[in-house]
């Protein structure tokens, strides 16, 4: 194998580390979008309705958005969580205690059947009819990152198969195999960003309240690029590697 080829399949493997890396860490972090909200006052009592319903099996999209709007939020892929000053709750058992002393933070998981839940057209009202658009964007970008992270998996398991047979041929399907990932990636960002847009269109910010992309999110955005120059450096590799040795072949039968 050439210096060029071993070199080119070294940063690959080196970047698809990096990625498969920054995907599991988005995948099982809470981070994806945060909230920024002002400090609730104690005395309201609808704000402490909203946060006592909000871990509620019972509490619907309107319900649990409204909490993570007021209670500086922020939602992952399996979780969502609020944050609130320790006095607005205190002795409350089932609140998980963050590093400040003067803040509770609580999180709750989402199940599977949360997941694959409709959407309706008005958050929260189950008369309004189900949101096709909402409800297929919320599926994707639950399913698409850990199809991303299998692919990943299962292309790592064919580079090490490359390398026991000591040949860059099984690389390309290593390189389809990072693309698809790649392409997956990028369609979880895209229906992530979509379906937080859509439902800010239905549910508006209260004053006050700002909203942006956590880190968890910026480590999939990373991820995807990573994933196609990891891609291009396989498929290159494996390519270059079998038009040479074609040539040296045709050589030395010549």
């Amino acid at each position: 194998m050439d210096n060029r080829f071993a070199t080119a399949f070294v940063i690959a493997c080196v970047l698809s580390l990096i990625s498969t890396i920054y995907m599991a860490a988005s995948i099982g972090t809470d981070f994806w979008y945060e909230y920024r909200s002002p400090v609730q006052e104690n005395s309201n009592e609808s704000n402490k309705n909203i946060w006592n319903e909000f871990d509620s099996d019972e509490a619907d999209e309107k319900t649990y958005s409204d909490a993570l709007f007021r209670f500086n939020g922020s939602m992952g892929l399996w979780r969502r969580c609020i944050r609130t000053p320790r006095n607005a709750e205190e002795g409350d058992s089932s609140a998980e205690r963050a590093e400040s002393s003067d803040v509770i933070t609580k999180c709750m998981s989402l199940s599977l059947n949360e997941q694959f839940m409709e959407k309706f057209l008005d958050p929260g009202n189950h008369n309004s009819g189900i949101d096709l658009l909402r409800t297929y964007l919320w599926r994707c970008q639950f399913l698409l990152p850990f199809v991303s992270l299998g692919l990943m998996c299962f292309g790592a398991l064919v580079g090490l198969l490359a390398c026991i047979c000591r040949s860059l041929y099984p690389t390309i399907a290593t390189g389809i195999l990072h693309l698809l990932a790649g392409l997956c990636t990028l369609g979880a960002v895209g229906c992530y960003v979509a379906g937080v847009e859509l439902l800010h269109q239905k549910l508006e910010l209260p004053e006050n309240v700002s909203g942006e992309f956590g880190w968890s999110f910026c480590l999939a955005c990373v991820s995807a690029p990573l994933q196609f120059m990891a891609s291009a450096l396989f498929i290159w590799a494996a390519h270059t590697n079998r038009k040479e040795y074609t040539l040296v072949k045709a050589y030395r039968v010549a």
